[in-house]
């Protein structure tokens, strides 16, 4: 993949280019075993390093300074912006540990990032980028996020996370999360509240941990070959159903 800088000076590039070859090396390991475990074929052409402002202003208007589509990752390298970031979700409750757990966050974290934009690229989603991605968007969304950290992370570092998105969803579930995540949507990011989108991807992922783990002994390629089985039949049932997780 190239890097595109899209940075508003040469000194802030030259702030983030340490941290940036990092990233790219964790990357391209990361990569490789996607290729080797899950198949993938089709990588983006590019990732575009940019701010959180650019991001989501000038490429998106999306909240979140990560996305990808058929062509190009974009990606904000700072962690200092995601720790700013992830402190909004908190929409101004205080919580000493969630508080806590994000100003320490490390390049680490923000590299699970990258890597559950690359994981998208998977040939063995269902939807493609252009389509409308309803109905199962929350099994991608969630497979992203759980490869993403499982696969990279340290198992204490993956621990620290899952229990500190479980406390997460505990704040918010009853405010933002009074619907199935079979209606985890394009228009689920509509709302201007982070929390309420990030809720989405939190419960997503709480389930595809259970479907894996709990259900299916760690086997990741079984779920995907049942979700596949769930498609050809013609979806006879909504996914949160087929797999057991409509309490979720």
């Amino acid at each position: 993949m190239k890097n595109i800088f899209a940075f508003e000076s040469i000194e802030e590039i030259q702030s983030y280019s340490a941290d940036i070859e990092q990233l790219n090396e964790k990357l391209n390991a990361y990569q490789a075993l996607l290729e080797k475990e899950f198949g993938l074929e089709d990588v983006p052409q590019a990732i575009v390093w940019t701010s959180k402002e650019t991001a989501t202003t000038i490429f998106s208007n999306f909240p979140v300074p990560a996305f990808t589509n058929e062509v190009r990752i974009c990606m904000s390298p700072s962690v200092q912006e995601w720790r700013e970031l992830y402190l909004t979700q908190l929409e101004g409750q205080h919580n000493e540990r969630i508080e806590k757990y994000y100003n320490e966050i490390t390049l680490d974290h923000v590299f699970c990032v990258l890597a559950h934009e690359l994981t998208h690229h998977l040939e063995l989603f269902i939807e493609d980028f252009d389509s409308e991605r309803e109905n199962s968007i929350w099994f991608e969304e969630g497979m992203c996020e759980y490869l993403s950290q499982k696969l990279t992370l340290s198992a204490e570092q993956y621990k620290e996370l899952v229990a500190i998105e479980s406390e997460l969803i505990k704040l918010f579930k009853e405010k933002y999360g009074q619907h199935s995540l079979d209606e985890f949507g394009i228009g689920s990011y509509e709302t201007t509240s982070l929390a309420a989108i990030m809720l989405n991807y939190w419960r997503s992922s709480k389930a595809v941990k259970y479907i894996v783990e709990d259900c299916h002994n760690g086997d990741i390629r079984k779920v995907f070959e049942l979700y596949h089985v769930w498609d050809k039949v013609g979806r006879k049932v909504p996914l949160t159903t087929y797999f057991g997780v409509e309490a979720f």
